[in-house]
């Protein structure tokens, strides 16, 4: 056994890292599947040098490294209990491109669509898209021979990969690319003369001419692996590719171990770099056929159909998903197409891609192929999308196996057989026979994907944290086992084998090939270090599960309501498919600190993973008080970037609130954030002498040290004090602007940071609203609870959400309702109250969470009403750059936003393609993140606002947002009430 100041010792070797820390080896011991098995630790290389003393190290010290890029395995590829590599950090470049020849060279920690981002200026395109195409590194794809939606037209990965550089078990560095027949015989005789001198490379070479040169084994390998008329075929090692190149087939492909290494998930060698074919760019015309059907049956058939109409992809997508997407704000708004069927259930979806570079074609034969399958009973709605609403669709259907993680409770929709693939002609009685089987055990399963090639992911309902949910496991496995071998299918078409099939390999391809798989695994890795226990000589495949049979916890007494769950469940829901992994090139809020950090402890995931981790396996009273799950919490913004961009709906930063509150509870609450979440009554004291807070914090020596004293970071500037609040000036002010009898009346929510530090957007915004005519009304509500909230003291927020409620819910209604500046406090009562006030305020919270409104939503309310009218503002012509508050991305919306800016009818409005800013509150200000904070903001923000003439207006709604892009750009940004009070005329 390696102890651990042996790791620290050999830690030192390397200009990259290794950690042994328990917190790092939690969250790399799960992927997206359902294992989990601690790490020995966690290596994360910076050079190929380190590669190279990582394989010697495992040589001499016995023990195995698992490759890992974004970790979103769904057979459990990247779970083991060696050295996990993790290269998705330091291995990123793009290394050489040739336009002309169509080939790049990358690292394979580079992400799959940012590689056809960088491939599109110049026509061309890697053609694998994988469903987390926008997180999938190409290291992950080679590994799995990925696939995706549109492999009926590029195929696999495996058809694109041209050559690698690669370390060998023996350190050596070696390079696999297409041999022709000759060369491949002469290296063979060379190394066969070696005799004892003759290198691992030798003995591959000589252990491949061996196995694929016997008649007997040949006519082994074809007769028993997966038929070749199946596209997705990734069952064991790829020896039948192998057979089909020359010199073993005549007038078959030149001969390349790149066909081996593609699907063999990290087992045989560590790559270094990748070359990869690219091909032009897909037709210019994307269009989408949404062929609404009543059943799966009806619409697998309808699929051999839609394939004669030569598509680029035909997916699935059934009711269960759709029932979901239901649930889930961002995925609710891409499922816009969907007509139910005349019983009202939701349909199953057939999404034919008929991109061509006309669209008058692409009409053409939507209308021809529909004609087919009506003639037929097949479908009953048909429509016919482009464009924007295409890249909805395709959103949506991405988003499938992370919205698989919201059904409520512990039954879910388990990755078992989910991946198997048959001749797509074979497709409607394979499915109707799989059904079968799970009826016989009185279970049902979701269906969704590639039914284009023949390729339907099935995932049944097993609740695993049963005994019976054990036996299910294995027993649905045993018997799609055999069913997929009568098809003569592949168990597995693209998620791999990993420590999930590797177990029913011999039954796949016969006891005689799988052990020719072993001998090769051997050949390649006679040490044992290249991810052991995949694909051969696995444990079983009922073992090393995240969940234990029996599984017991106790229940949680929360603090916030989990609907239909609690707290754990709610973690729960995170099934690993690290959509939090995407960058900001990618676009989205979620996850800012990952994406400045790029570090696997700063995902979503990773948040949900150790709260699960440590509320499952705790043997505390306090299960929430571990400094485990603080650290990884650290550097959670509570953007709420997840609750919306997560499939599966993870509220990281309600988990955030509620385990603060709870680890206070043992621990006492810091100085710092009680300070913090006393924000308002400590500006209100300020507020009587602002001359004193300005004078300290306005001179920059004095500030500093203010700030060291409080914990906040010396070079971030402090919001100054108002004179007058916003609350008094209205006192004396009210209704002065207004010029006739008010046409409407709104109750203005006056937040904390608008009556205390931003003083003059709450006069704009009243003078804005009296001179459209509404008559403005401060009622005595008292604070927000946002600065509370932030730093996780829910029993205070509680007591301010229940005041707020009780005040207001008698007054405010849909004619007069409840109006606010800063998107973060108005958006509290939608989103923290209705989860937080006493069971008595629910339903009162819930009618209130309506009818309070941003600015921004009400103006676009009044805009459609007509009580608000463009002609009431300037006709300048002005460019807007809109950049968006994360809680109106998670909760609200930027529609309104834009709406409303644009109601002068020659603004044009602009979003910012940003996520969030970086300053989050308290977040900025904190000694300890406030470098974090500011690479956040560089991201994308920062250099956006930098770029605008001086003459373009930045409009941030939010006042952390306006105090960051100050600090970082010395430009000052606008709430949308000052720009069009400014506009009016």
């Amino acid at each position: 056994m390696i102890n651990v100041e042996t790791l620290r010792q050999f830690a030192g070797q390397l200009e990259g890292e290794v950690f042994t820390d328990r917190t790092m080896r939690t969250l790399y011991a799960t992927d997206a599947s359902a294992y989990r098995e601690m790490p020995l630790a966690v290596a994360v290389p910076k050079t190929v040098d380190d590669l190279k003393k990582l394989i010697s190290f495992a040589r001499e010290h016995k023990t195995s490294l698992i490759p890992r890029t974004a970790g979103t395995s769904l057979a459990g590829q990247v779970v083991g209990n060696g050295i996990v590599v993790d290269v998705s950090r330091n291995f990123n470049k793009i290394l050489a491109f040739n336009a002309e020849e169509r080939w790049v060279r990358v690292q394979p920690g580079v992400v799959r669509d940012e590689l056809n981002m960088f491939l599109k200026p110049h026509g061309l395109y890697f053609g694998p898209e994988t469903s987390t195409a926008n997180r999938a590194m190409i290291g992950g794809m080679v590994g799995n021979n990925s696939c995706g939606s549109n492999s009926v037209v590029y195929g696999s990965t495996r058809e694109h990969l041209l050559s690698v550089k690669a370390i060998l078990a023996d350190g050596a560095e070696v390079e696999f690319s297409t041999l022709e027949a000759p060369v491949f015989h002469e290296q063979v005789k060379q190394a066969a003369q070696k005799n004892g001198s003759a290198t691992l490379l030798d003995r591959i070479y000589l252990n491949t001419s061996e196995i694929l040169s016997s008649p007997e084994n040949q006519e082994e390998i074809r007769r028993n692996f997966p038929k070749k008329s199946i596209e997705r075929r990734n069952t064991g090692y790829a020896l039948d590719m192998l057979l089909d190149c020359e010199p073993f087939t005549e007038g078959g492909e030149p001969f390349n171990f790149c066909k081996l290494i593609a699907g063999s998930e990290g087992t045989l060698c560590l790559l270094t770099e990748i070359k990869l074919n690219v091909i032009p760019l897909p037709p210019k015309e994307s269009g989408l056929v949404c062929v609404h059907c009543h059943s799966v049956d009806e619409a697998l058939r309808a699929t051999l159909i839609a394939l004669k109409y030569k598509p680029f992809a035909v997916e699935l997508i059934d009711d269960i998903i759709l029932a979901q997407a239901d649930t889930n704000a961002e995925q609710r708004k891409n499922s816009f197409f969907v007509q139910r069927t005349p019983t009202g259930h939701f349909p199953i979806i057939l999404v034919v891609d008929l991109s061509r570079e006309d669209r008058a074609e692409i009409q053409r034969l939507a209308i021809e192929m529909e004609a087919e399958m009506r003639a037929q009973h097949m479908g009953y709605h048909f429509p016919l999308l482009f464009g924007d609403d295409s890249k909805k669709i395709w959103t949506l259907r991405k988003a499938g196996l992370g919205l698989l993680g919201n059904l409520p409770g512990d039954e879910k929709a388990v990755a078992v057989i989910e991946d198997t693939a048959v001749d797509v002609r074979d497709l409607p009685d394979y499915i109707r026979d799989f059904n079968e089987i799970l009826k016989k055990h009185n279970m049902s399963s979701v269906h969704y994907a590639h039914a284009g090639s023949g390729e339907i992911h099935l995932r049944p309902i097993i609740n695993l944290k049963t005994e019976e949910g054990h036996r299910q496991y294995r027993l649905i496995a045993e018997e799609i086992a055999t069913l997929v071998k009568k098809y003569d299918g592949s168990l597995s078409g693209e998620h791999g084998d990993g420590r999930l099939r590797g177990e029913f390999i011999p039954q796949m391809v016969g006891q005689k090939n799988y052990e020719l798989m072993r001998q090769l695994k051997h050949t390649w890795d006679p040490y044992g270090i290249f991810n052991p226990g995949k694909i051969v000589e696995t444990p079983p495949m009922d073992t090393f599960l995240r969940y234990e049979a029996g599984q017991q916890t106790p229940v949680f007494q929360t603090y916030f309501r989990y609907y239909n769950q609690d707290v754990l469940q709610h973690a729960e829901q995170c099934n690993g498919s690290g959509d939090c992994r995407k960058t900001h090139v990618s676009g989205g809020t979620m996850c800012p600190s990952y994406m400045a950090t790029r570090n696997e402890k700063d995902t979503t995931r990773a948040r949900a993973n150790i709260l699960r981790e440590m509320l499952t396996r705790s043997d505390k009273d306090n299960r929430f008080d571990h400094e485990e799950i603080k650290e990884v919490y650290d550097l959670c913004l509570s953007c709420k970037g997840c609750k919306a961009e997560c499939p599966s709906n993870v509220d990281v930063a309600k988990l955030k609130a509620e385990f603060l509150q709870h680890y206070y509870d043992t621990n006492g609450v810091p100085v710092r954030s009680r300070l913090i979440a006393n924000f308002a009554s400590l500006s209100n004291l300020a507020s009587l002498v602002p001359w004193a807070w300005n004078g300290v914090m306005g001179t920059p020596a004095l500030r500093r040290v203010a700030n060291r004293v409080v914990g906040f970071h010396p070079d971030r500037t402090m919001p100054s004090m108002a004179t007058t609040t916003v609350k008094r000036w209205w006192q004396k002010n009210k209704g002065k602007s207004l010029s006739r009898k008010p046409a409407g009346k709104i109750y203005l929510f006056c937040d904390e940071f608008t009556n205390f530090n931003d003083p003059e957007v709450g006069e704009k915004a009243i003078k804005l609203f009296e001179r459209l005519g509404y008559e403005v009304v401060i009622p005595e509500h008292g604070e927000s609870g946002r600065a509370a909230l932030s730093k996780g003291l829910l029993k205070q927020a509680k007591k301010l959400a229940e005041h707020n409620v009780t005040v207001l819910k008698d007054i405010i209604s849909e004619e007069t309702p409840l109006v606010g500046l800063e998107p973060s406090t108005i958006l509290t009562f939608r989103d923290e109250y209705p989860d937080l006030v006493d069971e008595s305020l629910v339903e009162a919270t819930r009618r209130l969470a309506k009818l309070a409104l941003t600015f921004e939503e009400f103006v676009a309310r009044e805009l459609d009403a007509k009580r608000i009218r463009p002609e009431q503002f300037t006709t300048e012509n002005r460019l807007i750059k809109l950049h968006g508050h994360c809680q109106q991305k998670a909760v609200s919306s930027l529609v309104p936003g834009k709406k409303a800016l644009s109601l002068p009818k020659n603004y044009t409005v602009q979003l910012i393609p940003s996520g969030c800013c970086g300053m989050a509150g308290s977040f900025g200000y904190e000694a300890e993140h406030y470098e974090i904070s500011m690479k956040i903001g560089e991201l994308v923000l920062f250099p956006t606002v930098r770029q605008q003439p001086e003459d373009v207006i930045i409009a941030a709604p939010g006042t952390s947002c306006r105090h960051q892009i100050k600090d970082g750009t010395s430009r000052k940004a606008k709430h949308p009430a000052e720009i069009l009070f400014e506009a009016l005329v």
